[in-house]
This record gives structure tokens, sequence and C-alpha cells, in this order.
């Protein structure tokens, strides 16, 4: 059965609120009663010292009547909670008692009256307060406080002419003194009744508080997330869910409401992107049968330019034609590669050589321009795992693009080479007025162009896809009036693995 965490956490913390307030219950109750219980022994021993020394000459001068009617008449006194007074000698004969029936017996030593002593294994007159009190049921259903207190033997006892007590006789007989426990059970029972109907009290408070608090701090926003999780899964991803607090959950759903956010961005760029991709396809498709006609006439203007060579302004019409049907095939077939680009075919590679190579196409447009070039590669530079053509014609793109953000007045680039963690880095940078912020995110975009109508914004699109195809990454750092610096990376070729050598054999 599916059961809710709001559900688990009230059972959880009910259940461990319900089990510390019960042990706090029954140790305050079993504390109270011990307490209760103490007091009423102290007092009973009290009330037994009081006894002893009332009836203490008459024991002495042994006047029997005086002390049976003395234990009588305080048996009788039901208010003080007096049960019963008896004295019994060393022998456990009871010689004096407030109950008639029983003077002239002999207790047992295993009984309630004399088990205590007996038990503890010490003399009577070293025996505490609690070692002496003992408490046992009455008939009549209640429970029933004894002590016993020892009656020395005294110098006026073994030494009067009355007595016949010997010196070396200590303890002469013992006085019981009973006493009813039933207001203390009584009281007991009204504590035990009261902490219980408090620890009830508390547990139903601490239940509300815990409902409450886990409705507010747990429940609603659990609630929201997963209805916010429900409509994002149905499509709508222009939910938000509203932070109520600034805690763990609050931080969940300020994720939540920036993961939607960020999904809604992606759909629309997948969306963007996909119509590019059919874009491209068209446009590939327009371009190839575009280059056909093209190439027609390029063949043909070529042919008439040869022709007219003597009819000037009819040769500069036509070298017009050629120009611009060139630029037009150059537009087309840039707008090819970067919609249907070759996968590169990829084998250890010199990147040395490969820079090298890409200046030498460019070094003359370089020196047209006004532009040095300052080579600073590596000596010690790893092969890299590249096409070699595809690499050579980025360098050729960064470069010119370099030069053409110099602009006329011309200035400096510099190119270098260097290992770096794993990978190949080439790097090209330049003195020129650098790129705008704004126009940084736009770089790699198909048709983004900042040449106005001197580029197709094509060249830096088609250069990115080489550098991901080749699963390396190219950086771009610039701050306008400090020129800009491109970093290609591309990945080692890893060292081949050790060879392990064969293990020896041994003939026999």
């Amino acid at each position: 059965m599916r059961t809710r965490i709001g559900t688990r956490l009230i059972l959880g913390a009910g259940l461990v609120t319900a089990a510390v307030i019960g042990l706090m219950t029954v140790s305050i109750v079993r504390t109270h009663t011990a307490q209760l219980v103490s007091e009423r022994t102290r007092s009973a021993d009290q009330l037994s010292e009081t006894i002893k020394s009332s009836t203490h000459f008459d024991m002495l001068e042994n006047r029997r009547e005086n002390l049976h009617r003395q234990i009588r008449a305080i048996g009788e006194l039901q208010s003080e909670g007096i049960r019963k007074v008896r004295l019994f000698n060393k022998e456990g004969q009871i010689m004096f008692s407030s109950d008639k029936g029983e003077i002239g017996t002999v207790l047992d030593i295993r009984g309630e009256a004399c088990y205590a002593c007996h038990a503890e294994g010490r003399p009577l007159e070293k025996l505490g307060i609690q070692a002496r009190a003992r408490i046992f049921p009455a008939g009549d259903g209640t429970r029933v406080l004894g002590i016993i207190n020892p009656i020395p033997n005294e110098a006026s006892c073994y030494t009067a002419s009355c007595h016949a007590h010997s010196p070396t006789q200590r303890i002469l007989g013992v006085l019981d003194v009973n006493v009813s426990m039933a207001e203390a059970d009584a009281e007991i029972a009204r504590s035990r009744a009261m902490m219980m109907a408090l620890a009830m009290l508390a547990f139903l408070a601490s239940s509300l508080i815990l409902w409450w608090l886990n409705r507010q701090l747990v429940l609603k926003p659990v609630t929201a997330l997963l209805e916010g999780t429900r409509r994002v899964a149905d499509g709508d991803l222009a939910t938000t869910i509203p932070v109520m607090a600034q805690d763990e959950l609050g931080d969940l759903a300020t994720a939540f409401n920036q993961m939607t956010h960020r999904l809604a961005d992606t759909q629309l760029q997948l969306a963007q992107a996909d119509k590019l991709a059919s874009v491209g396809r068209l446009a590939a498709g327009i371009a190839h049968e575009i280059n056909n006609p093209l190439t027609g006439v390029l063949s043909y203007a070529s042919l008439l330019k040869k022709r007219f060579e003597s009819d000037v302004p009819a040769s500069e019409d036509l070298d017009v034609i050629i120009r611009e049907t060139i630029r037009c095939r150059g537009i087309i077939r840039g707008l090819l590669d970067f919609a249907r680009p070759t996968p590169p075919s990829r084998k250890p590679t010199d990147l040395n050589e490969v820079v090298r190579h890409a200046v030498a196409v460019v070094m003359k447009q370089l020196q047209m321009s006004h532009v040095s070039l300052a080579l600073d590669l590596a000596d010690d530079l790893p092969t890299a795992f590249a096409d070699a053509n595809q690499i050579q014609q980025v360098m050729v793109n960064l470069l010119l693009n370099a030069a053409d953000a110099l602009g006329s007045e011309g200035g400096e680039i510099r190119l270098s080479s260097r290992a770096h963690g794993g990978s190949v880095d080439l790097i090209i940078e330049d003195n020129g007025q650098g790129i705008p912020a704004e126009n940084l995110p736009h770089l790699f975009e198909p048709f983004f162009s900042t040449k106005g109508t001197r580029g197709t914004g094509l060249g830096l699109a088609v250069t990115w896809g080489i550098i991901e195809s080749h699963g390396g990454n190219i950086d771009v750092q610039s701050e306008p009036g400090h020129g800009a610096r491109f970093t290609v990376s591309l990945p080692e070729v890893p060292p081949p693995a050790p060879v392990k050598p064969p293990p020896e054999t041994h003939s026999t």
C-alpha cells in the first residue's frame, strides 16, 4: 500500500514522541511512588519511636497493665492510620498487642515481621529504616506498611533488682508498628492517573504540532513540486513553483524553476536548430542546382572575354561577370561545405607543419594587407590526431579573419602552438579592435558576420564544425580595443600501450 511521506514522518515522529513521553511518565511515577513510600516509612519510624518513648518507663518498671492499655489505645488511633501495634520478645512471642487475639502467639521466622531482619543477616540494631520496613497486603485489599524498632537492653534494665537480664543481651524485644497505606496508595493512583492524562495531552499536542509543521514545511512544498513536475511532463515548460521557504525545499524549488527555464530555452534552440537544419538542407539542394549553371556562365564569360579582348568596354564588363560569378561560386561552395561537411580522415599529424602550409597559402594576402605574422611554434610539440587538410582550412579561415579584423591599416598577428593537458593548442592572436561582447555568443552561428557584404558568415561556422568533428574545442577571448585570441585545442595521439614480453618457457 502506498503511504505518503508526510504520513510516514508523522507516524515516525509520533512513535518516538510517545516512547519518550511514556518513559518519562513511568520514570516520574516510579520516582513519586518511591518518595511517597519513603516519606510514609519515615513517618512510621517516627511514630514507632514516639510509642517506644511513651512506653519506656512502663517497660522498665514492668507495668504490664499500663503497657496493655497504652498499646490498645494507640492501636485504636485510626485517624493516624495505625492498623496494629505489637511488641514481641527475641524468641518471636508476642507479649503485647493491640489485637488481643494474638497475644502469646509465636511468629514464624519466615513471616513478614521477622523475615526482614533474618534475611539481612545483620544485627537488628544496625539495620537502616528501609531495611526494617516492609509492605504487605492486608485482608481488606489494601496495603500495610510495617516497621520494626528494636528495644535495646539498657544498664537500668540489667542492673535493676526487678530484672534478670544479662548484660550481654543486646536486644530485649522488638516493637512492630503497622500503618495503613490506603491514603498513600490513593495519592499514588491519583498521581499516576494525572501523569497518564498529562502524557496523553502532551502526545496529542505534539502530534498536532508535528502535523501542522509537516503540512507547512514538507507537504505543501512537496505537493507543489509534484504538481509542477507533472505539468512539465505534460509539456508545460512555462511552469514555475513558488519558493515557500529559505531551506532545502526552497532551494529545490529554485533549481526546478531554473531547470524549466533552461528546458524552455533549449526547446526553442532545438526548434530553431531544426528549422536551420531544414533550411540548410534546402539551401544545399538549391546551391547544388545553382552551381552547375554558374559553372556554365563562368565558362562562357571566359570564352567571350578572349573573343572581345580588343573591345575594352566589353572586356571590362565580362571581367565583372567573371569576378561576381566566381564570388557566387565561392559562396555556394562554402554553403555546401557547411551543409554537407566531409568526415575527417584523422591520423597522427604534425600541427606545426600544418600551420606552416596554412601560412604559405595566406602569406601573400597578409603582406598585401600590411599584416605582419609572428610564429612561435613549440619544438617538442606532440602529434595530434587530426585531418591535416581540414585543420589547414581552419587555420586559413582564422588567419584571414584576423587580417580582416585588423582593417586596411594592418597590424600584427601572432600564431603559436603548445602542448596543454593531453591536447595540442593552436593560438591565433591579433592586436585589432577586438570583438564586441554582444557578438561573442553569435560568432559560430551560420550566416552571422561583422564584415557586411565582404563576408558570408559561414567561415567560423564551418571552422566550429570541423573542430567539433575532431573531438576538440575552440575558445574565443576578446576585449574591445585589445584584439582577439582564438584557441583551437585538438586531442593528442595517445601513447602506445606497452607491449608485455612473452612469458619465459623452460624446457624440461
